[in-house]
């Protein structure tokens, strides 16, 4: 059964076999509570995200016809929640007491350190994945979401399309923004690279 599909388990679980969406389940479980963490900034409420996501996904399952692949509708569904939560909070006009504070939240590249390495490389690297964070952030709602779905997630162009409802060509528009304001935003690390490099 773990060779079936995403789509031949979700028809399966439709059917009463509840060993498929355990499943479907442990497949998506890291990758959507990432994607969700990553929107949101703060585990407690991408936790909250992640829980409704998939209550969603049990209430919403009758509702799948195949005409797009499970993750597509997965990723839809988690997509819809972030927003609505996103509505949530510009009307409530400040953020919550519960969130965790722009600049505390976890590092948007985890990384294990090399028990070799010496403290001010391991500090160096935490300062870079910081950097990396603090840019993803700053990218405008439309370019960071697309740039999340499909740098982190592996997503197609195609199926992010799918999810966010615009054509395949604005998604890759919106990628090249990105990109291109990433690039800028980190533009002085690579002088940083190359000088270190002149000096070796």
């Amino acid at each position: 059964m773990s060779d079936s599909s995403d789509e031949e388990l979700l028809r399966s679980y439709q059917n009463g076999d509840s060993e498929s969406f355990k499943l479907l389940f442990q497949r998506y479980r890291r990758p959507l509570f990432n994607f969700l963490l990553r929107r949101v900034g703060d585990r407690g409420r991408a936790e909250e995200l992640y829980q409704d996501s998939w209550t969603k996904v049990i209430e919403r399952c009758g509702e799948f016809r195949g005409d797009s692949k499970f993750s597509t509708w997965l990723y839809t569904i988690a997509r819809n929640a972030c927003i609505d939560h996103q509505r949530k909070m510009k009307f409530r006009g400040h953020a919550s007491l519960d969130e965790t504070q722009r600049g505390a939240a976890h590092p948007m590249v985890e990384r294990v350190p090399n028990p070799g390495l010496a403290p001010d490389q391991l500090a160096a690297g935490q300062a870079l994945g910081e950097r990396i964070r603090i840019a993803v952030e700053a990218l405008p709602e439309e370019q960071r979401e697309v740039f999340l779905m499909r740098q982190l997630q592996g997503l197609g162009f195609r199926e992010v399309a799918e999810i966010v409802g615009v054509p395949v060509n604005t998604v890759k528009s919106r990628m090249r923004y990105a990109l291109e304001r990433l690039q800028l935003g980190l533009d002085d690390l690579q002088e940083q690279a190359v000088e270190g490099a002149e000096k070796a």
